[in-house]
């Protein structure tokens, strides 16, 4: 398919999403069930509506759709996934974590609304996405609900972002073991990869064999993702006017291109991408938009 095309497709599901998130924080951050404080609903709103790629959310409806079922079934539990992405986004950029004061080209919450407020957010879209998932005008039967909960919440948690998060964290005190820095990986970037596919796959009404083949089609492209992070990340600094490949011990102990060399990680990338493609081109011709998506991970450029 063209280039063309596939960029139409994918704004079609980035406005979908973009709307569905756009309707609701309106409507909830009105005060419908109660008043938000201003300040509260507006932090809220910067860190979901302020741009970004909607990769994951696309992912989602994406797996939902070459699942025969309309994009519209999996949009809850997409704009859940994306809340709680720019939850984790708001909590890394605080002081006691990244301590970053830009992002996208703006200030981060912590530095335009204070760090206490940036906490709330955090929480707050946390909390929002669980009442988004089981938002109750929508077509999922309750059973699939309650599993796109339970989904959302292993990706959220403990042995999903959070856990990664953590490991991240030792990682500053001690060089992860390859091992250790896989488990980093799957956890903080790469769960929410997984529960995007597989949300979308629940969202279906998938089999059992499909919900398997889609929730490995989420880690290998989440996996990829991280790959492709790591080698810009390398590239970039390279590249800058004060060249050096290493510096911050930190970011050099869980940088794949680092530790591991550019060539292993583009042999890396491509591997993992090959076998996500093999599993979209499974899906016949309905899976032609998660086969661009892995294809798109494996080539982008920042």
């Amino acid at each position: 398919m063209r280039d063309d095309a596939l960029q139409g497709e994918m704004a079609r599901l980035r406005g979908l999403v973009d709307a569905a998130l756009g309707r609701h924080l309106s409507e909830r951050l009105e005060g419908a069930d109660g008043p938000v404080p201003p300040r509260l609903a507006e932090a809220m709103g910067y860190a979901v509506l302020g741009g970004g790629k909607r990769m994951r959310p696309v992912l989602t409806l994406a797996a939902c759709e070459a699942l025969g079922a309309p994009a519209e079934n999996a949009l809850p539990v997409a704009c859940a996934l994306e809340m709680i992405h720019a939850y984790s986004l708001v909590h890394d950029d605080l002081p006691s974590m990244d301590d970053d004061a830009e992002r996208r080209g703006r200030p981060t919450v912590h530095v335009r609304y204070g760090v206490a407020t940036a906490i709330l957010t955090g929480d707050a879209l946390l909390t929002e996405a669980f009442r988004v998932v089981t938002w109750p005008d929508q077509p999922l039967a309750p059973d699939a609900r309650v599993r796109l909960v339970a989904l959302v919440a292993e990706a959220a948690g403990a042995s999903g972002m959070d856990g990664g998060q953590e490991h991240d964290m030792r990682a500053e005190q001690e060089e992860p073991s390859l091992e250790l820095l896989g488990s980093l990986h799957a956890m903080k970037t790469g769960a929410l990869f997984r529960a995007s596919a597989l949300g979308g796959a629940i969202a279906a009404s998938a089999t059992e064999a499909q919900r398997a083949q889609l929730e490995r089609y989420g880690r290998l492209i989440g996996r990829a993702f991280q790959v492709t992070d790591d080698l810009l990340d390398f590239i970039e600094r390279r590249a800058a006017p004060d060249a050096q490949t290493t510096g911050d011990p930190h970011e050099d102990a869980v940088n794949l291109a680092v530790r591991l060399g550019e060539a292993a990680c583009r042999d890396e990338a491509a591997r993992l991408t090959a076998e996500a493609r093999a599993i979209a081109a499974s899906l016949g011709e309905r899976g032609w938009l998660l086969d661009a998506i892995a294809a798109l991970i494996e080539a982008r450029r920042s």
